[in-house]
């Protein structure tokens, strides 16, 4: 009897994973992550020194701007100890307190991105439907509320998360299956009961993520809408033109987060490297490339660009 409550001892350290059956490239994996991480830090760390420094670049637009550009740079820190310490050190180790700490900013900011892109969205339907009225509806003010909302959100959804896995004990195999945690990886390692966390995760990504996506999709409704009601065909695509670089961030981020669903469903065993790849993408992906289309596609925004890069 004293040998099977031996046998459940409760692990306070965790093994994080890279690649499993590739350990011998690890170290050449890690040179393009390190690379992406100083492109995505440097990219969103310029986007933000333009936005704060010019100050016709003070909108509604650019300002949720600049909020994407920090919730991506802080998803960076949060992810790059870990994936990087995997991937060129084999720093495998992690403490269940420094585990819970990243699942719940990985969690927090992917939600209050999430919320970010929402606000974009209806901040695109208030320039194109009441363009007159487009500053006095989104005063700083406002902006600074509902951003305030959508955090205080996040932390209420996900701060649950983290303090229901500390209460559990884990005496099964404490390999995680990536190189930083997230709930349902660290959930499946428990030895206790994990219904609520089962139908608490799923509600939350539901509440948040479903709720988001809808809402998102009806303000485009509601955008192609009035569009259709301009007249000149060149002002129906100038207006549409000026919600691509949006759209494009809202399917960078759901899409990698659609196809997994997918495959968490309804995948066999020999997916599971791409579904590996899928979720480094989901992570590094959109920090990588919104300030790139945003460059691209933002006339302000490209032109003050290549301002700096003159200078």
């Amino acid at each position: 009897m004293s040998a099977v409550n031996d046998s459940k001892s409760t692990h306070t350290v965790f093994l994080l994973t890279g690649i499993p059956g590739h350990e011998d490239v690890h170290l050449w994996i890690a040179v393009p992550f390190c690379l992406m991480y100083v492109i995505l830090i440097l990219g969103n760390s310029v986007i933000l020194f333009i936005i704060k420094t010019d100050s016709s670049l003070h909108e509604p637009m650019y300002i949720f701007l600049s909020m994407l550009a920090v919730i991506e740079l802080g998803l960076s820190i949060a992810t790059m100890p870990t994936i990087l310490g995997v991937f060129f050190f084999n720093s495998r180790e992690i403490s269940l307190d420094a585990c819970l700490a990243q699942l719940f900013f990985i969690h927090f900011l992917q939600c209050t991105e999430s919320a970010v892109l929402l606000l974009m969205a209806f901040d695109r339907f208030v320039a194109i439907s009441n363009p007159l009225r487009y500053t006095s509806i989104l005063t700083l003010p406002r902006i600074v509320k509902m951003g305030l909302v959508y955090v205080l959100r996040g932390v209420a959804v996900i701060l649950p998360l983290p303090l229901l896995l500390k209460q559990y004990r884990y005496c099964r195999d404490n390999v995680l299956s990536n190189s930083y945690c997230v709930h349902a990886d660290v959930m499946k390692l428990a030895c206790s009961d994990i219904t609520v966390n089962r139908i608490y995760g799923l509600s939350g990504s539901i509440l948040i993520m479903g709720l988001d996506s809808l809402l998102i999709f009806l303000s485009y409704v509601m955008i192609l809408k009035t569009v259709l009601s301009i007249a000149s065909r060149a002002e129906s695509l100038k207006a549409l033109n000026t919600c691509v670089s949006h759209l494009c961030a809202v399917l960078l981020f759901y899409t990698p987060e659609i196809i997994l669903a997918v495959i968490h469903r309804f995948g066999s065993s020999s997916s599971h490297l791409l579904q590996i790849i899928l979720d480094y993408l989901y992570l590094l992906l959109p920090p990588l490339l919104n300030p790139i289309v945003y460059s691209v596609k933002c006339k302000h925004l490209r032109a003050r660009l290549i301002r700096l890069c003159v200078k």
